[in-house]
């Protein structure tokens, strides 16, 4: 199928011999179409990074094999001349208007720039820890991402910063303290990512400061933190609906921020609706919840739906979700097996015939091509 920009061009075209526009306009559209083009991501692009990650994998891999047989200071020579070549090959290319290979190559220097980290450490003994090689690792590539303006680059720091904070969050290197540095992370990034123009790493480091909530909601009270993120993540919402433009030029992320505050106000929702379910005499706050909860989705598709396919489907996923725990925890006790299924039933059967209805009333000439 061809690609949207493809599509735009022989539209471009068709205008233009049918007398819509002039000569003039039909360049200035052709133009734009192609400056916004290079700033995706295409299909080819994704193989390549992918290549480039198998080929530093591959890489790795063979210098660990063969660590013992490799004369110790061939072993870092190799591993430097690994990670200059990398990054000054992509330089290099990228100059010459490949700027895929020439991204690829950076990521294969990023990922041979950690491996080396542990195979150095390994051979010199060196003191310290997996966590404190993963921020290591972190800060070199989100110091090359600055220095090479590179959005794939931002993209993986960022992923490096999520590695770290899942590992350390679930105790997998046996933690102390909770992983509060991940906000001075998110915040740093955060600003990288404007230098990079990077918003895939804006969306990502959003998605990764809620995930760092529901740590911190775990490992804390889970009210103290739940009950601010539903706040927060509602008045993100409106600013984002009623001043969308301000927003938007403020944090660049494409007009998709209600997306992210939707999935925050239904986390921090879920979160408070759980704890108050394991409390009996907490029935009322349970349900009061699940109103909240049922009147954010309802307005959220009121509000920013007929913008956003992608918003309507995090609003229908949410109202599943509420259906199935307002069963499960209210209405469980009440029936048997056969009566589970039945309510299954009837549950589905309601959710589809609101999203038909609700695509139906969104559905409107020239909103094919609305926002994902």
């Amino acid at each position: 199928m061809a690609s949207y920009s493809s599509r735009v061009r022989a539209d471009i075209a068709r205008w233009l011999q049918a007398g819509l526009i002039d000569a003039p306009t039909a360049g200035a559209l052709t133009r734009d179409v192609e400056a916004n083009e290079r700033k995706s991501l295409s299909f080819g692009s994704i193989l390549a990074m992918m290549a480039a990650l198998l080929f530093g994998a591959a890489i790795l891999i063979f210098v660990a094999a063969n660590w013992e047989a490799i004369p110790r200071l061939a072993r870092v020579a190799a591993l430097f001349a690994i990670i200059l070549a990398g990054y000054v090959g992509g330089a290099v290319l990228k100059m010459r208007d490949h700027a895929a290979i020439g991204e690829a190559l950076w990521i294969v220097a990023a990922a041979a720039f950690g491996g080396s980290i542990a195979l150095i450490g390994q051979m010199y003994h060196l003191s310290g820890d997996e966590a404190s090689a993963l921020i290591t690792w972190g800060a070199g590539t989100a110091l090359a991402a600055v220095a090479l303006r590179s959005n794939p680059l931002t993209v993986a720091a960022v992923g490096i910063a999520d590695a770290w904070l899942f590992l350390k969050g679930f105790d997998y290197f046996r933690r102390t303290e909770f992983p509060h540095l991940f906000v001075v992370m998110a915040i740093v990034l955060f600003g990288i990512s404007f230098w990079t123009r990077s918003q895939t790493a804006r969306h990502l480091i959003v998605l990764s400061v809620i995930f760092y909530l529901v740590l911190l909601a775990m490992d804390y009270e889970t009210l103290q933190v739940a009950i601010p993120l539903v706040v927060v993540s509602a008045l993100l919402f409106a600013a984002a609906i009623f001043a969308a433009g301000p927003v938007d030029r403020i944090l660049q992320l494409g007009g998709r921020l209600p997306l992210h505050a939707l999935i925050g106000f239904l986390t921090g929702l879920a979160m408070i609706q759980f704890e108050l379910a394991d409390e009996a005499s907490y029935t009322s706050g349970f349900a009061m919840a699940s109103a909240v909860a049922l009147a954010g989705i309802a307005a959220a598709i009121v509000l920013g739906g007929r913008e956003s396919r992608g918003l309507r489907w995090i609003a229908y996923a949410g109202f599943a979700f509420e259906l199935a725990i307002i069963y499960v925890l209210m209405l469980q006790s009440m029936l048997d097996t056969a009566g589970f299924f039945l309510a299954a039933a009837v549950l589905l059967g309601i959710l589809a015939f609101v999203i038909i209805r609700i695509e139906k009333r969104m559905k409107a000439p020239g909103l094919e091509g609305a926002r994902a």
